[in-house]
């Protein structure tokens, strides 16, 4: 009877440790389409995506660097990352990310301030990272702003010794003429001497723009640091870095420049939904570990819509 009474038991423990372990492991699940992310997350700013700010996470041996998300221009942590945030965790990775240079921290518009105040909100948020999981270094993934502005943190904010891997997706590496806008007014005196016009509300778009002294003290003496791996995603359809090769970074050992199109010519997406593209968030799982590469799928994918399928 008692043989009895503690082989029950003993099956009554491990059921509840593995409900315990698998409730541990939770599964988010991952949305690829633009429109319903960005509807989903645009009014809680502040709140992060599924899957991300978990400060109990402790890094794997498969994947040591916890991975910190940058959003862009005019986007926050919860609206630009609902599709990497869950997928990341799905995939073991500790996930991290943040607001940055909004007019409040209430704001849904973040990421309009200077690319320098937003890169050390950048410095300060990795230092909290390091810190909680006690990893040496980071990967970074971000969009738009976001995948220049570390580029920033690494050159001028000591950043370098605490980056492993830069993963951008459309990032404005070489500046940007927004779809020709910026270089309208310039003929039309409008944004001229200073571009007074966009520096009021979004000092980061004129930063951003083709030939601003900002990017070329950036881009000044070389745009990437030898020991930190860059992949840049861009893709033919981007609307606001134009033309859309100026996303990428000059041909290095330690740089990769991938096209959406070249590896699914069915994928049309735009600057806004390659954060949520299946194409692009492949490459940033095979961008953080390149030992262990996943197929690229290839499907019909429209502007900020997403998937046709699915």
């Amino acid at each position: 009877m008692r043989r009895r009474t503690m082989g029950v038991t003993a099956a009554v423990l491990a059921v509840s440790a593995f409900a315990a372990q698998t409730a541990a492991a939770a599964w988010y699940p991952v949305n690829f389409h633009f429109a319903t992310g960005f509807t989903a997350g645009f009014f809680t700013p502040g709140s992060a995506p599924a899957g991300a700010d978990d400060w109990s996470c402790k890094p794997s041996a498969a994947h040591p660097e916890p991975v910190v998300l940058v959003h862009g221009t005019l986007e926050n942590q919860d609206d630009n990352w609902g599709g990497a945030a869950p997928l990341l965790a799905d995939n073991g990775y500790c996930v991290y990310t943040f607001d940055y240079g909004g007019p409040a921290s209430w704001s849904p518009i973040q990421g309009v301030n200077s690319v320098e105040d937003g890169a050390a909100v950048l410095s300060s948020f990795v230092d909290q990272v390091l810190a909680s999981t006690g990893a040496a270094k980071v990967d970074i993934v971000g969009h738009s702003q976001g995948g220049m502005l570390p580029r920033y943190y690494i050159k001028d904010l000591g950043g370098a010794a605490k980056v492993a891997k830069l993963v951008a997706l459309s990032p404005t590496n070489q500046g940007t003429t927004l779809d020709g806008i910026t270089e309208l007014g310039r003929k039309l005196g409008v944004l001229e001497p200073a571009n007074d016009f966009l520096s009021v509300p979004c000092d980061a778009c004129v930063e951003q723009e083709i030939g601003s002294s900002f990017l070329t003290a950036l881009n000044a003496g070389g745009e990437t640091v030898p020991g930190i791996a860059y992949t840049v995603v861009g893709t033919k359809d981007d609307e606001v870095v134009t033309p859309y090769t100026n996303a990428f970074l000059p041909a290095a050992p330690n740089v990769v420049n991938l096209t959406v199109q070249d590896q699914c010519a069915l994928d049309q997406s735009d600057h806004l939904e390659i954060a949520y593209d299946p194409v692009a968030l492949t490459d940033v799982l095979n961008a953080l570990d390149p030992a262990h590469p996943q197929p690229v799928p290839c499907e019909v994918v429209l502007p900020v819509t997403g998937p046709l399928v699915g």
